[in-house]
């Protein structure tokens, strides 16, 4: 596999594909540009070394071809301001026109392609389509981490029309794959995942292949009442996931027969409705009111999870304690993230990735503080969950 940084992009076209699925409003301004600001080292320093730049991504789920509100055009302005060049930009990603403004482009020049998803073809992984897009640049560069987990034409099946000297990973999926394999294979114990959202059903696959690994394991948010009621507690209205208690109850006991700690919550902020405006009141999971749902982890479990982050050498953090966006229920997530930025002061490594655990470190102000925020929902929870994933196993394997 060839090195990004040891590489000169002199006189080569780069075709690049970045993640620039960025959120819009209904104005069609960037909202978070935090994916297209973690692109820009990679695509400067292909600048830098007098290569030029051709950029590929999606953005959002067209369904029937191309529709406006998902048109890359929307992310020109901001792009260019970003990189502080004019970007360029092509109407389509494949055809003539993308063809003879790639070859025309100049050492230093940028061309963003339009969005590949208004081809049926990328998602299907089509081939001939991986063909036609390769003919734009003559290196092809994988910087699209929150997409490395798609065996899509532009993030997978592209890598085998270059040779293996050609086809590298830019400086954001490098540092992705480091920081997760770090977590994954070389942690330094005690090694801490703290695991929030709402479905045990969405989780099982990352419990199940960190259990081995880790020294706790500390649950929050929805899924944490299925563990709950597996274990006799009653739970009120909390979101529960009753077709899943004998699954909790396994994972419980392969923790018990693995010697690692399971930290359920011993208490909740609950109401009887999702709702900022609900009257809330905190109750310990030995009274739990019939007519209320669990919202956020209580005080009690706050200090005992906060105690066992700081103890930690390693830290992984994917899925906030409670329903965070709603300030009645922000407590929990917020003492959590503080408590893991404490850890990392202290000389711990943390990881923090899924799209919710990083909307709360930005909220909070602490995107900074922690050691890597990873940029990759789906494909970060499939990395730990043991799969290969295809964006990179082509560059790897090559």
């Amino acid at each position: 596999m060839q090195d990004f940084q040891s590489f000169s992009f002199q006189g080569h076209r780069a075709l690049v594909r970045v993640d620039f699925n960025v959120p819009l409003d209904d104005s069609l301004h960037i909202t978070d540009d935090t994916r297209m600001r973690a692109a820009v080292p990679t695509i400067q320093k292909i600048r830098h070394d007098g290569g030029a730049v051709v950029l590929m991504s999606h953005l959002g789920r067209p369904k029937k071809g191309p529709e406006d509100k998902y048109s890359l055009r929307h992310l020109v302005k901001h792009l260019s301001e970003l990189l502080n060049t004019e970007v360029l930009f092509a109407e389509d990603c494949v055809g003539e026109t993308a063809l003879s403004k790639a070859q025309a482009l100049q050492p230093g020049q940028v061309l963003l392609l339009e969005n590949l998803r208004f081809h049926p073809e990328e998602e299907k992984g089509d081939a001939a389509f991986a063909r036609q897009l390769a003919q734009l640049g003559d290196v092809y560069v994988n910087d699209a981490f929150g997409t490395a987990h798609r065996a899509h034409a532009s993030t997978a099946v592209i890598a085998q029309f270059f040779p293996p000297d050609r086809k590298m990973f830019g400086l954001l999926m490098e540092a992705e794959v480091k920081n997760a394999e770090r977590v994954l294979h070389r942690a330094e114990k005690p090694f801490v995942a703290v695991l929030g959202g709402a479905k045990v059903s969405d989780k099982i696959g990352i419990i199940t292949n960190l259990l081995p690994r880790v020294s706790a394991l500390i649950i929050g948010g929805g899924m944490a009442y299925t563990f709950l009621k597996a274990q006799g507690h009653e739970v009120g209205k909390s979101l529960c996931e009753t077709d899943k208690l004998d699954l909790a109850k396994d994972i419980l006991q392969q923790a018990h027969q693995q010697g690692v700690e399971i930290a359920l919550p011993v208490d909740s902020v609950v109401a009887p409705r999702l709702d900022a405006e609900a009257p809330t009141q905190i109750v310990d999971h030995t009274h739990f009111p019939a007519d209320q749902m669990g919202l956020d982890i209580g005080p009690e479990t706050t200090k005992r999870y906060s105690t066992l982050i700081q103890r930690a050498r390693t830290i992984l953090w994917n899925g906030p304690m409670g329903v965070f966006e709603l300030k009645p229920f922000v407590k929990g997530t917020q003492a959590i993230a503080e408590a893991i930025v404490q850890a990392t002061q202290a000389g711990a490594f943390s990881l923090v990735g899924g799209g919710d655990s990083v909307a709360a470190l930005h909220q909070f102000g602490l995107e900074d503080r922690v050691s890597y925020v990873s940029t990759g929902g789906g494909a970060l929870l499939e990395y730990f969950e043991g799969k290969t994933l295809p964006g990179i196993a082509a560059i790897q394997e090559s």
